[in-house]
């Protein structure tokens, strides 16, 4: 027995040392932690179980049969964060460059599978430098199961992907098929081909950093949501994330005991829309305002900043917020904004997050660049995804809501639940001057003037729409969180269902 007992302790030492004391010192050298390492940060201590710890590759092909390490580069397994039980994979890139082969494609679908059988999120920690070429179609065939599983899990569990290293060619799809995406500044990057195919074809000379690195995902072209300084503060942040989201679609969102008042007031609110109505506030003033304890994670800090997503507490249960930010373009609606918001409302949607709407926008950026970028179609998407949603959905209208852009964002036409607006709310067709300059073309400067005061005095206020019942109630604006409080309790019991249809086809 004790012979028997001696052999696993030796092969769970093997398979613990991955590729060996030299990679791992390697792996040091650059700043990074090993894969086992990763998950005794994110998850809980002492709650990590692991399975497929003996997993081996089954190639025989360019001497492999004699490069055969337990775990082939990936560890799986299941344990808790904060209490609450996810499933995780983590490449290991001191075992062949962390490289995806068959039986590793085999072990992350095992805990995709299962994750998606229990209800409960899937976190992938991506260190890996492809597919393995030994292997030819086989690591392909792996990459595309492991896709068909992101596809199926959508919007039934969610999905984090961090990138703690290399992530690219195929291996960059499964990630961009999950629901958020952090990566680590200077040491991880993700692109579909890297700089050197990069500078064959077309002769452009560019960096991983710069080509697919943490910055550039986060701020240009949003593949990524955040980016942190670290491998360390990348997984605290996750564990902080995860914190605010349900396990599955069939689970109701976490609740954390909260000492903040529901109905604390926020007198300094009554001050922050400016009596100028061309001077930005800083609307993350605002939600950290009204959240509990001013605790606010957001999504894509770095992106469109003309538009605010993120996730907040109220009476200790999530909340996601999207918000126009007049600091950045006056809070206007543009392409990046469009997407940026429509992708975040759709994902509260799915996991039945109730949406915070703080509405100051001005409209639509105008311009060529604009235009022919499809703006039309782009800004159709949040369209779409505030029309689809069936969350409990409150606005509030601190300021401008001028024309189309005033019905995009959650108004009561797309089925808002609860649309607010402050004593300071405009809600019109658009500014004054410029409809004065319309409806009285050719009148003098005095006359154009005067009648801007007149229009401003019968539209720029919230009462016109009030009356119509488009507008619940214009509150003060220091008891907006009371309100919102109040809003979340009586739509609980929330029940709407959209016509039966397979899917929708939303604008992409």
């Amino acid at each position: 027995m004790s012979s028997t007992i001696q052999e696993l302790e030796r092969r769970r030492q093997a398979a613990r040392l991955g590729g060996g004391e030299k990679r791992i010192a390697a792996q040091h050298a650059k700043g990074k932690l090993t894969a086992r390492e990763r998950l005794d940060v994110l998850l809980d201590e002492g709650s990590f179980e692991e399975i497929d710890m003996y997993v081996e590759h089954n190639c025989v092909d360019f001497g492999m049969q004699d490069q055969v390490i337990p775990g082939d580069g990936v560890v799986t397994g299941s344990g808790t964060i904060n209490g609450r039980l996810v499933y995780v994979f983590s490449q290991d890139f001191t075992v062949f460059g962390g490289s995806l082969s068959e039986r590793h494609a085999q072990k992350i679908c095992k805990v995709m599978d299962t994750a998606m059988k229990v209800g409960v999120p899937i976190i992938g920690l991506n260190d890996s430098g492809g597919a393995r070429i030994q292997e030819g179609v086989a690591s392909l065939g792996g990459y595309a199961e492991v896709f068909q599983r992101n596809v199926l899990a959508s919007g039934v569990i969610p999905q984090l992907s961090l990138i703690m290293g290399p992530c690219a060619g195929g291996a960059v799809y499964s990630p961009a098929m999950t629901d958020f995406i952090f990566m680590v500044k200077d040491s991880s990057y993700m692109f579909v081909t890297g700089p050197d195919v990069v500078k064959t074809v077309t002769n452009e000379v560019v960096t991983q950093e710069a080509l697919g690195g943490a910055v550039t995902h986060t701020s240009k072209t949003s593949v990524a949501d955040n980016a942190f300084d670290s491998d360390i503060e990348a997984l605290l942040a996750a564990r902080d994330f995860i914190d605010f989201l349900p396990a599955s679609n069939r689970d109701p969102v976490p609740e954390r005991p909260t000492a903040d008042d529901w109905d604390r007031i926020e007198e300094s609110l009554d001050t922050l829309v400016p009596a100028n109505a061309n001077q930005p506030y800083d609307m993350h003033e605002l939600i950290r305002k009204v959240v509990d304890e001013g605790d606010f994670f957001e999504t894509q800090p770095a992106h469109a900043g003309n538009i605010i997503t993120g996730f907040g507490r109220i009476e200790g249960k999530t909340v996601g917020f999207v918000a126009n930010q007049p600091m950045v373009l006056a809070g206007v609606l543009d392409i990046n904004a469009s997407k940026k918001a429509a992708r975040f409302v759709r994902f509260c949607d799915a996991f039945e997050i109730p949406i915070v709407t703080l509405v100051d926008v001005p409209g639509f950026l105008p311009g060529t660049a604009q235009e022919h970028n499809g703006i039309i179609k782009h800004g159709a998407k949040l369209l779409f995804a505030y029309g689809e949603a069936t969350v409990p959905k409150i606005t509030v209208i601190t300021r401008k809501a001028y024309g189309g852009a005033y019905d995009v964002m959650a108004s009561k036409h797309l089925r808002g639940d609860l649309n607010y607006a402050w004593p300071t709310a405009e809600i019109a067709v658009m500014g004054a001057k410029g409809a004065v300059e319309i409806i009285f073309r050719g009148r003098t400067p005095d006359e154009i003037a005067e009648r801007t005061a007149e229009y401003e005095a019968r539209f720029a206020n919230p009462f016109v729409a009030a009356s119509k019942g488009f507008i619940d109630e214009v509150i003060q604006p220091h008891s907006t969180r009371r309100r919102i409080a109040l809003g979340l309790r009586k739509l609980k019991g929330k029940s709407l269902e959209n016509p039966w249809k397979k899917h929708g086809n939303i604008p992409l």
